[in-house]
């Protein structure tokens, strides 16, 4: 304990003379820290905020859906199976290769051209990230799918089992534990990323920030949006956490050091 409180008085010490203590801290906390435009800029960005949590709530439930179908078609077998194998893998190289704004901007502008309509910007966002992380998860959940021992679903086939009842039943719960802890992640970055679609013209947190800092020609609203995102993401990385120390601690159980 003596130890961690010096160490973590060297460390104040080395902020306050590198950071704080220096001539342009001053202007940096006007510019960046100042509590009277974050007051300002807070109901404005707390309003924009709520559609940034309207796409990701949307999105957290078809990149499931997609991820799952994409995954299971990859772990098909047998050579029947290869053109939807192919198209499948080739999905996934495609949207892990793309940038997500380059994405955003081919469906947010592409889309409503190619079918003539006006068309939501919460819908074109939930497109956007449903086409891009669907593919990270889907390698995720394909990942923990083959971690399962073959065994398992030989046994459960000598049981009687059918393809889509030993998946469901033998394969998926065991898989899920295993995949669990990087899903975590996936959905961590999922929510930072949904705050770009302020660039398909949606009043988001951050499309909100850049209408106050416009105004007090001060970057603290884009501090503000950027605080709301960690609060958000604070619960998932900590439950991520405790999760991969649970999982750690139950399969070491029992070992000897």
């Amino acid at each position: 304990m003596l130890v961690a409180i010096a160490s973590t008085l060297v460390f104040a010490a080395i902020v306050w003379a590198t950071v704080i203590n220096t001539p342009g801290w001053a202007s940096v906390q006007q510019s960046f820290f100042a509590p009277d435009v974050a007051l300002q800029a807070l109901p404005k960005v707390w309003d924009g905020f709520l559609i940034n949590l309207q796409v990701l709530g949307l999105s957290v439930i078809t990149v499931a859906l997609v991820a799952l179908l994409v995954a299971v078609l990859r772990t098909l077998r047998g050579p029947v199976f290869f053109p939807v194998r192919v198209i499948a893998a080739g999905y996934t190289d495609l949207f892990r290769g793309f940038p997500f704004i380059i994405v955003l901007y081919l469906v947010g502008f592409g889309l409503p051209t190619i079918t003539d309509t006006r068309m939501p910007v919460v819908l074109l966002g939930v497109i956007a990230v449903t086409l891009t992380y669907s593919a990270y998860v889907a390698e995720v959940i394909r990942a923990g799918i083959e971690a399962v021992h073959p065994s398992q679903r030989l046994a459960a086939r000598a049981l009687g089992l059918g393809y889509v009842q030993t998946l469901r039943r033998v394969v998926l719960p065991q898989a899920l534990r295993k995949m669990t802890p990087p899903l975590m992640n996936d959905f961590i970055s999922m929510q930072k990323d949904v705050g770009l679609i302020s660039i398909l013209g949606a009043m988001d947190a951050i499309a909100g920030a850049r209408s106050v800092a416009s105004l007090t020609y001060n970057f603290t609203p884009y501090v503000v949006a950027g605080i709301l995102f960690v609060l958000l993401a604070i619960p998932t990385i900590r439950l991520a956490d405790w999760y991969t120390a649970r999982l750690r601690e139950r399969e070491q159980a029992g070992a000897i050091l």
